[in-house]
C-alpha cells in the first residue's frame, strides 16, 4: 500500500507531553517547547484513498444509456441479449447482455455522487467473447458454478485486455472521455476492475467457438489459444499454449501461467494503458488464485509508473489471517475486501435480535493481523454472493455502521433500495436496475438515510481516517470514538448507534475529552468541562448520532490508548525518534 510512515512519538513521550510531566535538560528547552506545541499524531491511514467511499456496479446491469451499442444478436447456440432464466414461482434472472454502458453510468453520475460517494467501481471494461458459452454445464435458475449458455456481460472473461468491450462505449464517449467526465463534471474517481488470473472459458465446447479460450494483443494478433483442449493436454512447447497452466483452475476458464514472463508483460502493459486514461485505483479479481510473487511483480511495475495508485484485491475467504497475507509489503502490499467483516456485518444486521458485540471480532484494530486494517474495503454484499437479506431498517443500520467504523465502505448497486434482497447469482443478484428504479430509489428510506451518513463521512476527516477506540457494544447499541490529529487537523468523532426499534439513551463520560461537542447532523451542542463531565443524549430507533469535537483530544486515558494503538500500526525505532527526557 506504499504507506508513508512518519516518525511518531512513542507512548511514553505522548503520555509525558499530555500530562505535562516532561522536564527538560539544559540545552533542550527549545526542542521541548516545540514538541509540546505539537499535538501527537493520531490517524488510521495517511493514504488519500482512505477518504473515499465506493459505489460498485455491474455496468451491463445498471442503465442502458445508449441502445445503439447493445449488439442484440451476436450469434451462437444461445441468445446473447436478455436471456431470461425463470424460477418455479415466476422469479427471473438473466445471463445475457442487458444494455448497460458507460453512458448509462455517466447519465446517473450525479445520482451516485449525491448519495455521498466519491468513487465508482465498474466491472471489467475489456473485450469479452461475443457469444454465450456453449460448453460446461448449462446454467439454470438458481444454479451455482455453471456457465453453459452464459455471456460475458460481467466482463470477467477477457479475450483482449487492450481493447474496450464493444457493449460499453458510444461513438462520442470513449473510456478516456468517460473517466474524464466522471472526474471533471461529477467529482467521481474511477476504480478499474482487473483480471490476470484467467481469460475466458476455454474448453468443453462441442466445437471451437468464436474467441473463447483466446487472447489477443494490442494489435489484434492472436498470442494465446486454448484450442478447446483440456488443460492437462496442453503442450507447453506450443507457443499458443504456453500462456496457460496445464492444470484446471476455476470452472472451464483458461488459467494463466503465473511463471510466464510474457503473461506478466502482457497484463502490465494493458493495465498501464488504462490507468493512463484516468484510473484512480485498481480492484484485483481472484487475487488468492495466483501466488504472491506474481502480484508483487505486477504491482511493483505499475507503481513504478503510478506510485500513487491504490490497489485492493478480492481474496474470497472468511479467514482474516489468510486474506491479511496479501496486505504484507513483501507480498505486494495490496489492501483487500474485508470478507470476514462481511460475514460479521450480515450476521448482525440480518438478525434484529443480534448483539453489536458480534462485530468486534473482525476489526483487528491493534493486533497486527493486517498491514493496516483502516485501509480494508468494507462491505456487506456483492455480485458473487447472496445480497444481504435484511429489512429496510437492517440496511439503514448496516450503512450507519459501515460509514462510521474503520475501513473504506463499498455499497453494491441497488442496495440503496433493498433491490433483490437475499438473492444470489442466477436468482436475481445481478438483475438489471434501470432508470425507472433509480428514480424510485430517490425516495426510498434506505437511500435517504444512506445519503445522510455517507455525506457526513465525506465531510468528516475523523470518520475517514481516524483511529477507532471502542467504548460500549451491548445488544442494540454501540458507542465508539474516531480520533484524527494530523496535518493541522484535530477532530474527535463520538459515534452513537442504535439498531433497536425504540429510542435509546446514552450517557457518555468514559475517556471523554473536555470542550464543545457539536451534533454533526442537528447542530446541537454539548459543553463538557469540570462541572459537566458527561454527554447525555438520545438516539432515535435505527438511528445514529455523530458528535464532533474540533479540537485536540485531551483526556489522559484516551490519549494513552490512542498512542498505544498508533504505535501498533506504525512502529517507530528509537533511532528515528529522539525525545527530550524525562
Amino acid at each position: 500500500m506504499n504507506l508513508t510512515r512518519l516518525a511518531l512519538l512513542p507512548v511514553s513521550a505522548i503520555l509525558s507531553l499530555s500530562l505535562g510531566a516532561c522536564v527538560s535538560q539544559p540545552g533542550q528547552k527549545a526542542n521541548l517547547a516545540h514538541e509540546q506545541s505539537m499535538p501527537p499524531a493520531f490517524y488510521g491511514s495517511q493514504n488519500p484513498f482512505a477518504s473515499e467511499s465506493v459505489y460498485f456496479l455491474l455496468t451491463d446491469r445498471f442503465v442502458d444509456g445508449d441502445p445503439s451499442n447493445n449488439q442484440e444478436d451476436q450469434g451462437g447456440e444461445y441468445p446473447t441479449f436478455n436471456r431470461v432464466l425463470k424460477g418455479e414461482n415466476g422469479e427471473q434472472a438473466n445471463v445475457g447482455y442487458m444494455g448497460g454502458d458507460f453512458k448509462g453510468v455517466l447519465d446517473n453520475a450525479n445520482y451516485i455522487r449525491d448519495m455521498g460517494f466519491t468513487s465508482v467501481w465498474l466491472t471489467p471494461i475489456v473485450d469479452n467473447p461475443d457469444q454465450a458459452f456453449s460448453g460446461g454445464e448449462e446454467v439454470t435458475y438458481g444454479a451455482y458454478y455453471k456457465d453453459g449458455g452464459k455471456t460475458g456481460y460481467h466482463g470477467y472473461w477477457g479475450t483482449n485486455f487492450y481493447k474496450v468491450d464493444e457493449h460499453l462505449p458510444s461513438k462520442d464517449l470513449t473510456f478516456a472521455d468517460f473517466t474524464r467526465k466522471l472526474k471533471q463534471e461529477h467529482q467521481l474517481n474511477f476504480i478499474l476492475d482487473i483480471v490476470a488470473n484467467h481469460g475466458s472459458p476455454a474448453y468443453s465446447m462441442p466445437e471451437q467457438q468464436g474467441n473463447f479460450g483466446k487472447i489477443f494483443n494490442e494489435q489484434g494478433q492472436l498470442i494465446a489459444d486454448h484450442q478447446n483442449i483440456h488443460p492437462e493436454k496442453l503442450d507447453k512447447n506450443n507457443p499458443l499454449h504456453a500462456f496457460y497452466n496445464t492444470h484446471t483452475g476455476l470452472a472451464q476458464l483458461s488459467d494463466v501461467d503465473e511463471n510466464n514472463e510474457a503473461a506478466l508483460d502482457y497484463f502490465t502493459g494493458a493495465y498501464l494503458k488504462w490507468i493512463d486514461q484516468g484510473v484512480h485505483a485498481l480492484r484485483v479479481d481472484t487475487i488468492k488464485e495466483m501466488p504472491h510473487a506474481f502480484w508483487k511483480k505486477l504491482f511493483d511495475r505499475i507503481r513504478a509508473v503510478h506510485p500513487e495508485i491504490f490497489i485492493f484485491g478480492e481474496s474470497y475467504s472468511y479467514e482474516a489471517e489468510f486474506i491479511a497475507e496479501h496486505t504484507r509489503e513483501e507480498n505486494g502490499g495490496a489492501s483487500v475486501l474485508d470478507f470476514p467483516g462481511r460475514k460479521a456485518i450480515t450476521g448482525v444486521f440480518e438478525n434484529p435480535e443480534s448483539d453489536f458485540r458480534e462485530l468486534l471480532s473482525y476489526l483487528h484494530l491493534d493486533d497486527g493481523v493486517y498491514q493496516n486494517p483502516y485501509e480494508l474495503m468494507t462491505f456487506y454484499d456483492n455480485h458473487d454472493m447472496e445480497r444481504m437479506n435484511a429489512s429496510d431498517m437492517g440496511f439503514v443500520d448496516a450503512n450507519n455502521w459501515l460509514f462510521t467504523s474503520r475501513g473504506i465502505p463499498v455499497i453494491y448497486y441497488g442496495s440503496e433500495m433493498n433491490f433483490m434482497t437475499g438473492k444470489p447469482e442466477h436468482q436475481g443478484n445481478r438483475n438489471y436496475l434501470g432508470q425507472d428504479r433509480i428514480e424510485e430509489a430517490k425516495s426510498h428510506v434506505i437511500h435517504n438515510e444512506l445519503k445522510q451518513i455517507a455525506g457526513l463521512r465525506k465531510a468528516t476527516p475523523a470518520l475517514q481516517r481516524g483511529l477507532q477506540l471502542n467504548l460500549d457494544f451491548n445488544g442494540q447499541t454501540a458507542s465508539f470514538y474516531r480520533v484524527y490529529q494530523d496535518k493541522g487537523i484535530s477532530q474527535t468523532a463520538l459515534v452513537l448507534l442504535n439498531k433497536g426499534d425504540k429510542a435509546a439513551d446514552f450517557n457518555i463520560s468514559e475517556k471523554l475529552s473536555s470542550g464543545r461537542w457539536t451534533d454533526a447532523i442537528s447542530g446541537e451542542q454539548y459543553l463538557v468541562d469540570d462541572s459537566n463531565a458527561a454527554i447525555n443524549t438520545r438516539v432515535k430507533a435505527h438511528g445514529v448520532k455523530v458528535l464532533l469535537l474540533n479540537a485536540r483530544a485531551n483526556h489522559p486515558q484516551l490519549l494513552a490508548e490512542l498512542a498505544k494503538q498508533q504505535e501498533s500500526l506504525f512502529p517507530v525505532s528509537a533511532k528515528k525518534t529522539e525525545i527530550a527526557a524525562h
